[in-house]
């Protein structure tokens, strides 16, 4: 079926195309409006397929800009195989700096698996998990907090009942050589990334990157590694494209469960959040996490917000101004592997 996307990809085609996806939008200013999405696709004989994406939420920039740097430095001869890069999916989103489109509010990440005449999100999800994805072997979607999350970096997959699949993706996540990692059960029906790459019969990595809506040498650092570690492995490269310095072997690797509401501190009315513990620090239940301050209400004193639960702190909100309902900070528990 059609999905109202056009799409300028031959992806039997060997060497090097860039084009754009194509989502038509009428708008008030253009009726024939189009979103345009970056892609670009290399391809040199056989080998393994890698799908490359960020900017599934627009305010994640560390994927965003290693990407675009990757499409810059990647040259068709260097490679076995095919990559295909798209570095800023959510394009409305990336442009407005935001976590969800500005022209239909659609959370790339919750819309999967999409609907072929629905809005222009909910059409790109579609065409990503059938069309894109099962064109693949293998894909990395990298995230970060965003602007109002700093979080603790990590990688991601899912849980999947292929045990060859999920193993081999447990493989590759060790691969990329993060310090922390995840393995997440949000099921077959999930409406993320990775639920979709499980519907699409591939293997699907993700993982936090950085966060705050902004990047640092540490983050953009990590991130470049991990891309050049996931390249390097499969065989797609035969050395490092984006990282500066040589790459060491990947340290241990501590697997991370985050399954239990109460593994979350949360608003529960408008007030100031100031942070007690930082990222990646240990702590045990019954320890300061922070405190909440009124602004409103001066004469009363900050209230003091204590873990419910042991665990690694994983991320806490940016934005001292919160809402109810708003996340100010997370535990997770180490497992073993």
């Amino acid at each position: 079926m059609h999905s109202g996307l056009v799409n300028p990809i031959d992806f039997s085609r060997e060497g090097r195309q860039a084009g754009h996806l194509a989502i038509p939008y009428s708008v008030d200013r253009s009726p024939y409006y189009q979103i345009r999405i970056p892609i670009l696709r290399l391809r040199n004989g056989e080998g393994p397929s890698l799908l490359l994406t960020a900017g599934n939420h627009g305010d994640e920039y560390e994927g965003e800009l290693q990407l675009g740097r990757l499409m810059r430095l990647l040259d068709v001869a260097d490679i076995r195989g095919a990559v295909t890069i798209l570095p800023l999916a959510n394009l409305p989103a990336v442009m407005a700096g935001r976590r969800c489109s500005p022209f239909d509010g659609g959370n790339l990440n919750r819309a999967f698996p999409g609907d072929p005449i629905g809005s222009p999100t909910a059409r790109l999800a579609h065409f990503l998990e059938h069309d894109l994805f099962p064109r693949h072997d293998v894909m990395l979607d990298l995230h970060s907090g965003g602007t109002s999350m700093a979080h603790l970096p990590c990688t991601l997959i899912e849980r999947q009942a292929d045990a060859d699949r999920f193993e081999r993706s447990v493989s590759l996540m060790r691969a990329m050589g993060a310090s922390h990692a995840f393995i997440a059960d949000n099921g077959s029906a999930a409406p993320t990334s990775m639920g979709a790459a499980a519907r699409a019969g591939i293997i699907g990595l993700s993982g936090e990157f950085g966060g705050g809506g902004t990047v640092t040498p540490e983050t953009m650092a990590f991130t470049a590694a991990a891309i050049d570690r996931l390249l390097v492995t499969l065989g797609i490269v035969g050395c490092p494209v984006l990282s500066r310095a040589p790459l060491p072997e990947p340290g241990p690797l501590q697997l991370l469960s985050l399954s239990r509401h109460s593994q979350g501190i949360y608003a529960n009315r408008r007030g100031w959040f100031e942070p007690a513990a930082a990222l990646g620090a240990t702590v045990s239940a019954g320890d300061l996490a922070g405190w909440y301050h009124d602004l409103e209400r001066l004469e009363q004193p900050e209230e003091e917000l204590r873990f419910a639960e042991d665990g690694i702190v994983i991320s806490h909100r940016l934005h001292c101004g919160s809402q109810a309902g708003d996340c100010l900070i997370q535990v997770a528990e180490p497992i073993a592997a």
